[in-house]
């Protein structure tokens, strides 16, 4: 279970340039789940830790997620035709550390292949496979939309990431 124990006070800035540090801090105080995304490349397949994934439309069936600008691996995952967006238990910290150092983490980690190359985790709380539909800019980010096409889910423990540090959300 998570718990902040940092400094009680409220801090307040305008963000700028100069404190991209505490906007960090502070979008950190958003609990989230982590997933890893895959896609299939000329150079084979890869993978991308992120925790900037969203449910965005029932109908359709929609998902979003942001990759940096920046990123090694963004030219991958920006238009990818087809990619998967995988929620990972807290069983799956590993694959999850893994591919945050290693887009080919692969080599170390079982998969399987869908029917278009792109590489499918076992075992996570869930699985978005997915068409690309749009990319938007977005300051330093692009939102990357999906149509998710197959899904798969099962119950069990959430891998949850707060204040830079990973974690479990319990249901009551």
């Amino acid at each position: 279970m998570m718990k902040d124990m940092a400094n009680t006070s409220p801090q307040q800035f305008r963000p700028n340039a100069d404190n991209t540090r505490l906007l960090r801090d502070a979008f950190g105080k958003f609990a989230t789940g982590v997933t890893i995304i895959t896609a299939k490349t000329a150079d084979g397949v890869i993978g991308m830790t992120a925790n900037s994934f969203s449910s965005l439309s029932l109908d359709p069936a929609l998902v979003m997620w942001s990759p940096a600008i920046n990123s090694s691996r963004f030219k991958f995952f920006a238009d990818a035709p087809h990619f998967a967006i995988h929620i990972l238990t807290d069983q799956q910290k590993d694959i999850c550390e893994a591919f945050a150092k290693n887009g080919h983490a692969f080599n170390e980690i079982h998969h399987t292949l869908n029917a278009h190359g792109v590489p499918l985790i076992d075992n996570c709380l869930a699985r978005f496979e997915c068409s690309h539909v749009a990319t938007h800019p977005a300051g330093d980010h692009v939102i990357v939309i999906g149509q998710a096409n197959d899904v798969t889910f099962q119950n069990g423990t959430p891998l949850a990431f707060y204040a830079g540090k990973y974690g479990t959300i319990e249901a009551t």
